[in-house]
């Protein structure tokens, strides 16, 4: 089953294109790196999916729907920059969810605060960096969504962390959704990787199974990544 489909897709700011016809397909129960340099057009990509902005051509369907009230529905959000207020308690947070979605599970979010020992009483604004988006991080993962789209979400973490965030984004989904991540820590998510998508300049260069590329290169994919796109 197709779960994530781009048709034609463009976006253009003024004179700039940050997308340019792009089309890709990914089906359910698979984790795809979604992976290229600064500026290639990836958190534009992964904005036009959740709805967040609108395409110049082309089209985005979810499980066949069109971005909109009903596909949002079906989507779970991590940006790449905190959007709570940081006077929030964490426990507000959760509660924010709770209400705003129907599918958010407070019982889950509760209990990754447990493991990364997070006071659910603390003010977001007194929490470091990397603890708040290690919060951001559980509470997209607490959604019972169709499609989790995950904007760096390990670059502003500690490494002994990274670990067990790539555990939870594991063990948070079920085989009928999918994620798609977008980041530069390519070694350290490259194992946990179905599949991947290579962008640059806001077209696609390589949409594939990881299992396959690393065989036909006998390379990582990180050293991939740095041989298509050496400067």
């Amino acid at each position: 089953m197709t779960l994530l489909e781009c048709n034609d897709l463009t976006k253009k700011y003024g004179a700039h294109t940050a997308l340019s016809h792009f089309n890709l397909q990914i089906g359910a129960g698979h984790i795809t790196g979604l992976l290229g340099p600064n500026g290639s057009g990836k958190t534009t990509l992964i904005k036009l999916i959740a709805g967040l902005l609108s395409p110049t051509e082309g089209t985005v369907l979810v499980k066949g729907q069109p971005v909109g009230t009903a596909s949002k529905s079906l989507v779970s959000y991590l940006p790449d920059h905190t959007c709570l207020s940081g006077r929030m308690r964490v426990r507000d947070a959760i509660g924010f969810f709770e209400d705003f979605y129907r599918d958010f599970s407070s019982q889950c979010a509760y209990g990754m605060l447990e493991k990364l020992g997070i006071d659910p009483a603390s003010r977001l604004k007194s929490l470091s960096r990397g603890t708040r988006e290690k919060v951001q991080l559980l509470l997209a993962m607490s959604r019972n969504a169709s499609l989790y789209l995950l904007d760096e979400p390990i670059a502003g973490v500690d490494p002994a962390a990274r670990d067990y965030i790539l555990r939870t984004i594991i063990s948070n989904y079920n085989e009928n959704a999918s994620i798609l991540i977008s980041t530069h820590l390519i070694a350290d998510i490259e194992n946990i990787l179905d599949e991947v998508v290579f962008i640059q300049n806001g077209t696609l260069r390589v949409h594939s199974p990881v299992d396959s590329l690393r065989q036909k290169n006998r390379k990582s994919i990180d050293a991939i990544f740095r041989e298509v796109f050496r400067c």
